[in-house]
């Protein structure tokens, strides 16, 4: 009994933190959000709110890539129903990723493969809310360093004054495959002139392995879900180090709100996934929303209800009673 009892305590003391955090939220909507033409939802990586609080998503042509079709990639869902009620950005990506909505309601989305025929990819492109082709960065079907060329680009977001952050390297996905040597956080002007890069392969300071997502805070600070390394970097917008928060297990999507209120989606640790919500000002967790189908984008409503883009599309997390 005693060796039982021994046991037994050592296995709560071991548990992970986060298991033992409340959760906000009712059970998950599967597969909430529906297309136009009724067709099943596809992957999808990315889903944002505009400023008008409109909810934005990606869906990946109905199935894992757009490349060869000629379906809109994205789409604004009504918060009601789920039905995608406008959509842009059709024959436009290759496989498009990552997602971002400025303050002004362009859209901006980066585009992480290569086509087939080597007209489309490796860009990211910024769209007016009715599919106005804005700005493309980047060179068409080419992968590359420097200035002009991206290397999978996984998320892109927009300063408050309008300089643009790319992350750049989503290829460098788990630690026993062949890494990128192309891994960076690239900063250009709101016209698109290059200004700065910084960043390389490793686990040290400003060294990244799959830098997937990117977020601001109220303070001005980049946040970069490093997800192989298993933490957020922060930095600020001249890319000097700031700290790095640990507690919100290997980040695929990020979120912040306007009470600093700290979203981040775990896509990738079996028996971890979920959504980790904390603060953005001390890195401490609060609520933990387990899921074992969690997804790489991550949006929370101003009514508390969790947005979560997945494989198999968009999943809904409405607040408990």
């Amino acid at each position: 009994m005693k060796i039982m009892l021994a046991a037994a305590l050592a296995a709560l003391t071991i548990a992970p933190a986060f298991a033992q955090l409340p959760n906000p939220s009712q059970a998950p909507e599967r597969r909430w959000a529906k297309l136009p033409d009724g067709k099943p939802w596809g992957t999808s990586a990315g889903v944002e709110i505009g400023p008008k609080g409109e909810i934005w998503a990606i869906d990946r042509c109905a199935g894992t890539s757009c490349d060869g079709s000629s379906r809109a990639a994205v789409h604004i869902i009504d918060p009601k129903t789920g039905k995608a009620v406008h959509s842009i950005g059709a024959s436009l990506f290759a496989t498009p990723h990552g997602l971002h909505v400025d303050k002004d309601g362009n859209i901006w989305v980066t585009d992480a493969a290569i086509s087939k025929d080597k007209k489309k990819g490796q860009q990211v492109i910024k769209m007016s809310p009715d599919g106005k082709i804005l700005m493309r960065l980047g060179t068409a079907g080419v992968s590359g360093g420097g200035p002009t060329h991206f290397h999978d680009p996984g998320d892109v977001v927009t300063a408050p004054n309008g300089d643009i952050f790319v992350a750049d390297g989503h290829g460098t996905v788990a630690p026993d495959l062949p890494p990128d040597t192309i891994v960076r956080i690239i900063k250009f002007t709101p016209d698109g002139k290059f200004i700065k890069a910084w960043g390389s392969l490793g686990s040290g300071k400003s060294q990244f392995r799959n830098p997937h997502a990117l977020a601001f805070d109220s303070r001005g600070r980049l946040f970069v879900a490093d997800r192989v390394n298993g933490r957020i970097q922060i930095f600020d917008q001249d890319g000097k180090w700031l700290t790095e928060y640990h507690a919100f297990n290997h980040p695929s999507g990020l979120y912040i709100d306007k009470t600093d209120t700290l979203y981040a989606s775990d896509y990738n640790s079996e028996g971890q996934k979920g959504i980790y919500i904390g603060s953005a000002k001390t890195g401490k967790l609060k609520y933990f929303v387990p899921d074992a189908e969690a997804g790489e984008g991550i949006m929370a409503g101003a009514d508390g209800t969790l947005y979560e883009g997945t494989p198999t599309g968009i999943t809904r997390f409405r607040k408990k009673p």
